[in-house]
């Protein structure tokens, strides 16, 4: 059983609330048995997943890569709440590229590019303006993976849960490798979310 729609939602989408209620009821139904989401996971679908990404969404601009974008957790909701923003949906196993292209294509969603691959696969360069990721893996992980893909001066903007800071320490050696600077947490949605979400920002150089 899907969770009831927090009050944010409507807020957090405005003219765009109908686009992220049915990818909502899509994941609610099809979400465990396609293997995107664990058995517990319905009934704290709005508040533990997708307002979690969405609270995120003013911190991007420009063309975005989501690295490991999964269930399309942050990439398609985030796609959703900005239409304005490139997302570039970077995603190995094929039952989920699979699932990502319906639902891009269920919800009209012409800003999404989706891309069969690893990240450590990526042959275009540094060319993203910002890379985020969610429930990927620890930073000292994701560094390597992920600022490749960032054109000089862009951003990591990773979603992470309350370790955060904790995994800035453990990555000092990946941050002085790939010359990171700014690196720092930032708190999103207070306010607006019972549980706000930690973002790890850091710039490309």
């Amino acid at each position: 059983m899907i969770e009831h729609e927090p009050a944010a939602v409507a807020a957090l989408f405005g003219d765009r609330v109908d686009l992220i209620r049915r990818f909502a009821t899509a994941l609610g139904e099809q979400g465990e048995e396609r293997g995107l989401i664990g058995p517990l996971e319905a009934p704290r679908l709005w508040s533990r997943h997708l307002l979690n990404s969405a609270v995120a969404a003013p911190l991007f601009h420009g063309r975005v890569g989501d690295v490991g974008s999964g269930a399309g957790l942050p990439g398609i909701v985030l796609a959703i709440a900005r239409p304005d923003v490139e997302w570039v949906l970077i995603e190995p196993m094929e039952r989920r590229v699979a699932w990502l292209s319906e639902q891009a294509s269920a919800l009209g969603l012409t800003n999404v590019e989706i891309v069969r691959g690893r990240a450590e696969e990526w042959k275009r360069g540094p060319v993203l303006d910002a890379v985020t990721a969610r429930a990927v893996s620890a930073l000292r992980t994701l560094i390597p993976l992920t600022a490749p893909l960032v054109r000089d001066g862009g951003e990591l903007i990773l979603l992470k849960g309350a370790n955060a800071a904790n995994e800035i320490a453990a990555a000092e050696k990946q941050i002085r490798r790939f010359r990171l600077s700014d690196v720092h947490v930032e708190v999103v949605g207070e306010g607006v979310v019972d549980e706000p979400t930690r973002v790890i920002r850091a710039t490309v150089r």
